[in-house]
């Protein structure tokens, strides 16, 4: 494959080398199967013991042979259920963003089967390479057309028939340039996953920095001279002498918790009422628009509209996400307020609403929450009125708190700037990695890059 091969329109994927076929992926198929969802725990499984593949195991390419759940002690699966090297492995129901979902396993552990959630194909390898289909279903062409047959009765969870993977067209090229196309696509996308991998661990330390900045501020302040004293609280240590430390109940009006009807699952235009879900509060600045349409069937209850300056708590959230507070900015009207979500109605005479924010946000401030949640699982952790009203803060005087609050404004605004930075640099990344996948399996890419 040293030489760009003639092209030639086709009605199904553009412009392909003319000596490449289009077939049904029926006819490259030994076998399809469906795996089993027996009662398992959720552990890993020790020697000897039989495991099954949660479905997260399948992720965009990549197969994760850890995530498994661990069948009961003295319980066999089948041995006709197992997953083996050279196993294509398709996830037939999900979201409808993930149904469809794709891996070729290269290795995987013993006694590992799969989940009913999961179509397995053992493809006729003398005429199809594995991989090369992977990527293929990964591209947007494959994608389009998993999307468009995928059925189902909400927008949580869609299925995909066997038949419906047999029916799937795909560009098929001689035996011999699937390799070599695979194999370029291992080696570039490796490239280009290192590099995301690296830029998102720069992102994490980025966060780390950010929230250790503002737990200095909020627990020493800005002044490194200033005299500290033992705050009484083992896991504030010690604080500025001139400092108070207070539940922060003496320092609310009120705590009010909103409304969860049954909504839409899109978002509420501008036009529309929507209702607030719990994530709008997830990262450091309050995001409007992760919200739910209310239907039109449904009066609003317009007590609970969100306004600038509001403070929101999530009650109700994984336990890394639980307490997640923000302060709303500028907002656009008919946005209300969650069950899952606590407004506190803050005192201003006595604490700046962003320093109660930056302390809610630092690591001290989430010891209070992380300690004090309560739920069955860590799926979903809640957090009461009382443990809100009772958090114990440090409480500088009102001046002092304006000041840590412009100091942190200005460094994080440093942050932010290299963080968007970053992140335009990963999206343009994924972004390369999806045009290559889509260029290699439709022949657009010259044959010496690939051979």
């Amino acid at each position: 494959m040293t030489e760009q091969k003639p092209l030639r329109i086709s009605s199904r994927f553009g412009m392909i080398p003319g000596l490449w076929e289009e077939e049904r992926l029926r006819w490259f198929i030994q076998d399809i199967g469906q795996g089993w969802s027996p009662e398992a725990e959720d552990r890993p499984p020790l020697e000897g013991e039989w495991c099954v593949l949660k479905l997260n195991a399948i992720q965009r390419g990549k197969f994760d042979e850890t995530a498994v759940k661990t069948l009961p002690f003295g319980l066999e699966a089948p041995d006709n259920l197992q997953v083996r090297s050279g196993d294509v492995l398709v996830t037939r129901a999900n979201t409808p963003s993930q149904v469809g979902d794709v891996c070729f396993v290269i290795k995987v552990q013993p006694r590992v089967i799969l989940s009913d959630l999961v179509y397995r194909l053992r493809l006729r390898e003398d005429r199809i390479d594995g991989r090369f289909l992977s990527y293929f279903l990964l591209s947007q062409m494959g994608r389009s057309q998993i999307e468009k047959e995928a059925r189902g009765t909400s927008n949580s969870m869609v299925k995909i028939s066997q038949e419906h993977i047999k029916s799937l067209w795909f560009p098929v090229p001689p035996r011999t340039q699937q390799q070599l196309i695979a194999d370029y696509l291992d080696r570039e996308t490796a490239r280009l996953d290192a590099l995301v991998t690296a830029k998102e661990r720069v992102l994490g330390l980025l966060a780390e920095k950010r929230r250790a900045l503002i737990t200095h501020a909020v627990t020493r302040g800005l002044n490194p001279r200033a005299p500290l004293r033992n705050s009484g609280i083992s896991w504030l240590g010690t604080i500025p002498a001139h400092w108070r430390i207070e539940r922060l109940k003496f320092h609310l009006h009120w705590i009010e918790q909103g409304w969860s009807p049954m909504c839409d699952s899109m978002p509420a235009t501008l036009n529309e009422w929507g209702v607030l879900k719990a994530g709008c509060v997830n990262d450091w600045d309050f995001d409007p628009n992760d919200n739910k349409r209310l239907p039109d069937n449904l009066e609003p209850l317009p007590q609970y509209e969100v306004r600038q300056g509001d403070v929101l708590m999530s009650r109700a959230n994984t336990t890394a996400l639980l307490g997640s507070t923000a302060l709303v900015g500028e907002v656009r009207p008919r946005l209300l307020l969650c069950d899952k979500l606590y407004r506190l109605g803050v005192n201003d005479f006595s604490l700046f609403r962003e320093y109660l924010v930056a302390f809610l946000r630092s690591s001290v401030g989430r010891y209070e929450f992380e300690r004090d949640a309560t739920g069955a699982s860590n799926s979903m952790q809640n957090i009461g009125q009382d443990s809100v009203r009772n958090l114990w803060l440090p409480i500088p005087p009102i001046e002092e708190q304006r000041v840590i609050v412009s100091r942190l404004t200005v460094e994080a605004g440093k942050l932010d700037a290299m963080r968007r930075a970053i992140e335009h640099t990963v999206r343009l990344l994924k972004e390369r990695r999806v045009a290559l996948i889509a260029a290699a399996v439709t022949g657009q890419i010259d044959g010496g890059a690939i051979a």
